[in-house]
């Protein structure tokens, strides 16, 4: 039985505000505890202030509660924030279902007037299928969605649905890899990160492999002796001087390390959980596994591995403690040693970073496709074949216009077949031809589209629908149109695509149109190109009289009562009905 996706994520609301008031009620008390800690420790040295023996003793014991305390306070404010992101998601679920998603991020910045198609089925920007689709919460992430858009790749599409159809069954995982990969707040990028590492040079000496073992052995012999007044104040204070004096040497390298190794931190404690969700998972499809192939190493699991480094990171972190940072240098070495394990973890794992980035990365954009899939039940994964037909649909539709005012067209055309659609204006022939276009790209990257049936051969898309004239380049509209059309023949030289071409040459004067219009149409059927072009000629349609590769459909419009009416149906033949001279009228715009 098929969930609703609307009683989901309200359910999911409800599981999480009881997390989430729970969660706010530790981190309460948590604060509570830190405070009377505090209090307790600057008590206590009131108390005993004079005797050197017992304030050292306070410091220390109360330091080593204090921070994991801390520590644990943290652990409760990551829960907390988590909870109140799983309330997030879910709730941005419900308004993008009303199709309220135009404050999402729009990637624009994948834009790419070049690219085949990109430019001309809305997307990216404002209201795009990509704002729409996107769910990616790495910056990287969404990087690797919109690559995957873009690639215009028609192989293993059966993989990329059996990739997907199980994301999709997988709306808690989904979210909780989402809830923590969005708590990621990340000053540099993880290809920096990766370079960083790639370049690192060291500088503690071995001997640090052992020696602040030793010397933290010592100096609490040294400390015991003190507090049991075997060992003068001096001693301590000269013993004491000596461990700040070795640290002291490397001190400025140190904080170099510290300084780089605080901006990844975050980084690194997200994503070794992300690294842990996707170890405990048994993916069964093949693009899944392989990832998750990507973070098995022979020893130990990625995220121990890259926990480990965390951790290491927390502990040096500790240095900038004012008490504690003090007395770990002089009595333990502290930024020594845990600068000779970082050292040594870049040396023995730095370089398998980057594929464990890469493996949570494809997650994180393949998450947006099987959320897509989640969030419409009744959508069809196309039928993939190899035969004369390239698409055949019923009841197909554009998946960003509303469920319930959308109207949906049959449609099906074979290989080496172009369709001239003609029709009034705002009938809905671009529309349409934007509905077409995302059915390929939808079905190329294996998500369902909006039919009730569809049989899809797959090919790439190439498109020419918004040319726009270059000031930059001080390039006329005309000129511009024509370096796009360029392209495209360019193009199906070389591979087999579907062209969809709106209103061609709108640069020139209408006879000079016609003719080169006409010309190009013939060319495309001459390359065994398979396509629509949509025109406002009616001249054009003649073509289909002489060659038989090309089929004449168009969208219509009717006065009825002094009003303009649609009905948005592709019906086989020509236009008879055009509505700019009634429009300019209507409009009052001319008499």
């Amino acid at each position: 039985m098929t969930q609703d996706p609307a009683t989901f994520y309200n359910a999911q609301i409800e599981k999480y505000r009881t997390h989430l008031h729970a969660a706010s009620r530790k981190l309460g008390f948590s604060s509570l505890l830190r405070v009377l800690v505090f209090l307790a420790i600057a008590f206590a040295v009131y108390v005993f202030w004079g005797n050197a023996t017992a304030i050292l003793a306070v410091v220390l014991v109360g330091s080593a509660i204090f921070i994991f305390l801390v520590s644990r306070h943290s652990d409760l404010r990551y829960e907390r924030d988590k909870f109140r992101e799983l309330i997030n998601i879910n709730e941005t679920e419900l308004k993008v279902l009303k199709r309220n998603f135009h404050n999402l991020p729009n990637g624009s910045e994948f834009a790419d007037p070049l690219h085949p198609y990109s430019q001309d089925i809305d997307l990216f920007g404002k209201g795009s299928f990509f704002q729409y689709l996107n769910r990616s919460t790495l910056v990287e992430g969404k990087e690797k969605l919109a690559q995957l858009l873009l690639s215009n790749d028609i192989e293993h599409i059966d993989l990329k649905q059996e990739a997907i159809k199980e994301l999709a069954g997988m709306a808690d995982w989904r979210q909780n890899f989402s809830a923590i990969a969005t708590l990621v707040k990340t000053e540099n990028r993880t290809l920096t990160i990766t370079k960083w590492l790639d370049q690192y040079k060291n500088f503690v000496p071995r001997i640090m492999k052992w020696l602040p073992v030793l010397f933290s052995v010592l100096s609490a012999i040294i400390i015991t002796g003190f507090i049991l007044d075997y060992i003068s104040g001096v001693s301590l204070g000269i013993w004491f001087f000596i461990g700040l004096l070795i640290t002291g040497v490397y001190t400025k390298r140190i904080n170099v390390l510290s300084e780089s190794v605080s901006k990844v931190q975050d980084t690194f404690h997200q994503y070794y959980q992300l690294l842990a969700i996707i170890e405990n998972t048994s993916f069964t499809s093949e693009l899944l596994r392989k990832n998750k192939e990507l973070i098995v190493t022979e020893k130990q699991k990625a995220s121990v591995i890259l926990k480990k480094f965390s951790r290491a990171i927390d502990s040096l972190e500790q240095r900038n403690n004012m008490i504690f940072g003090i007395l770990g240098k002089g009595f333990m070495l502290w930024d020594l040693r845990y600068s000779w394990k970082l050292e040594q973890w870049i040396g023995e794992h730095g370089q398998e970073v980057q594929k464990w980035f890469r493996a949570i990365e494809y997650l994180d954009a393949y998450n947006s496709l099987g959320n897509f899939a989640f969030n419409h039940p009744s959508y069809i994964f196309p039928d993939l074949h190899h035969d004369s037909h390239i698409s055949e649909a019923t009841q197909l539709a554009h998946p960003l216009l509303d469920p319930e005012k959308r109207i949906a067209n049959d449609f099906s055309i074979e290989k080496e077949q172009f369709f001239i659609i003609t029709g009034a204006n705002m009938a809905g022939k671009s529309t349409f031809l934007r509905t077409v276009s995302l059915q390929i790209l939808m079905g190329n990257v294996g998500l369902p589209v909006c039919a009730t049936y569809c049989h899809y051969t797959p090919i790439k898309l190439i498109t020419s629908m918004r040319t726009t004239d270059s000031l930059t380049d001080d390039e006329s509209y005309f000129f511009s149109e024509l370096k796009r059309l360029k392209f495209v023949v360019d193009e199906i030289k070389t591979d087999q695509y579907f062209i969809i071409l709106d209103e061609i040459l709108k640069g020139t004067n209408s006879t000079d149109k016609a003719i080169g219009s006409r010309k190009f149409i013939e060319k495309l059927v001459g390359s065994n190109s398979t396509g629509i072009i949509a025109t406002h000629d009616l001249s054009l349609c003649e073509v289909a009289e002489e060659l038989p590769q090309v089929k004449n459909y168009y969208f219509d419009a009717e006065i009825i009562n002094d009003e303009l009416n649609f009905d948005y149906r592709f019906k086989k033949g020509i236009c008879q009905n055009m509505n700019a001279s009634f429009l300019l009228k209507k409009m009052e715009i001319v008499d």
